[in-house]
């Protein structure tokens, strides 16, 4: 039984018979036309996104299998929730907000690569994921929000298997996310001004280790810490 391995890099729902997909798959012998709306069926929640694919033939029986890599799941969240990166403190800084219908649409698109056997496990693991980065979802912290799945609150609409929201959702998201924000960039000023008359209070103190542990008790988090008394090290890097 011979095979042959055909990998392209495809836009998320939009393969064609064109260029590199076609030519590529034409000297197998399998119906093209099949192998695109397999593939773009696959990768249709992949909207926007360069998708990696393997098309593996059988040049006997012109069979195939399909293959869809997939971007690691805090990268699809942080393009759902819209945001460049995950809060440098998530366990006090809350950067985003996504509904549970986003979790599933993430959830499904990374299937193949979650250890759950049901839907509701792998909304699980994707929660656990928003949680180490500061996302929330349905307006609460990740981790109040896995209580909430598995007493069964979201059970109705992870079993509707609904994905997409409407622009009003869109439109709640967009201003809880400036709220975040904003209340993000008030604490950090907080935390500036508290870490700069700490600072002040300890003049004379050479050891940076010691100013920083003061700053820590006082609840600043490590980024800021390492911004307002970098060690030796860290000013060496810069």
């Amino acid at each position: 039984m011979a095979k042959q391995i055909v990998e392209v890099l495809v836009e998320g729902g939009k393969a064609s018979a064109a260029p590199p997909l076609g030519p590529a798959l034409g000297p197998t012998g399998v119906n093209i036309g099949q192998v695109v709306s397999e593939i773009n069926k696959k990768t249709g929640d992949f909207k926007g996104m360069k998708v990696p694919v393997k098309v593996t033939v059988d040049t006997d029986t012109k069979e195939f299998t399909i293959e869809i890599g997939t971007p690691p799941a805090a990268q699809l969240i942080k393009k759902e929730a819209k945001v460049d990166k995950g809060s440098g403190n998530p366990l006090a800084d809350k950067v985003a907000d996504l509904k549970i219908e986003q979790v599933i649409k993430i959830s499904n698109m990374k299937q193949d690569a979650l250890l759950g056997n049901s839907t509701k496990a792998r909304v699980r693991e994707i929660v656990g994921t928003c949680q180490s980065m500061g996302i929330m979802v349905e307006g609460m912290p990740a981790n109040e929000a896995l209580e909430a799945i598995a007493e069964g609150k979201f059970d109705d609409k992870i079993a509707s298997g609904k994905t997409e929201l409407t622009e009003e959702e869109l439109k709640e998201l967009a201003e809880e996310k400036k709220k975040l924000a904003e209340e993000m960039n008030k604490k950090r000023a907080e935390y500036e001004v508290l870490g700069k008359e700490i600072l002040k209070q300890m003049g004379t103190v050479k050891d940076m280790k010691k100013v920083q542990a003061k700053m820590k008790e006082a609840g600043i988090p490590m980024p800021i810490i390492n911004e307002l008394a970098p060690l030796e090290d860290e000013k060496k890097k810069k």
